[in-house]
Parts: structure tokens; C-alpha cells; sequence
């Protein structure tokens, strides 16, 4: 695995006040392990990591990766 310099990030802008993003674990019983919560206007920046496999939001926000964006309205 590479180092946590090289992974990549997701960055997540919130279009309205309380949208959750929480991030799941690696293995065979994926499971939350953190949760943030963001108001309207607030960017938070995610990194996957040996930890993290996958981020869930839960709201109104624009996700931006390498991958393009995603906007959870549309």
C-alpha cells in the first residue's frame, strides 16, 4: 500500500447546514468509524487511507475527486 501522502483525497462542500459525512472501514465487517458534521458552506478534505474505504454523505453537498463531481441534488 502506499504511503498516506499518495492517496487520494475527496473534498465534500456543503450546500445546506447539517450534513453528515461519515467514514467506513476496511475488512471484512465495514463499520463507521468517523463522522463529521458540516453547515452550509464548509469544506471538509477526506483522505482514503489503510483505515477509510469508503465515505458516506448524507445531505445537500458537491463532492469533488480526481474522478470528477458529484453533486447529491442532481
Amino acid at each position: 500500500m502506499q504511503p498516506n501522502t499518495q492517496q487520494d483525497y475527496v473534498i465534500v462542500k456543503a450546500k445546506e447546514n447539517g450534513v453528515h459525512v461519515i467514514g467506513l472501514t476496511r475488512g471484512s465487517d465495514t463499520r463507521f468509524h468517523h463522522t463529521e458534521k458540516l453547515d452550509k458552506g464548509e469544506v471538509m478534505i477526506f483522505q482514503f487511507t489503510e483505515h477509510t474505504s469508503a465515505i458516506k454523505v448524507r445531505g445537500k453537498a458537491v463532492i469533488y475527486s480526481h474522478h470528477g463531481t458529484v453533486d447529491t441534488t442532481e
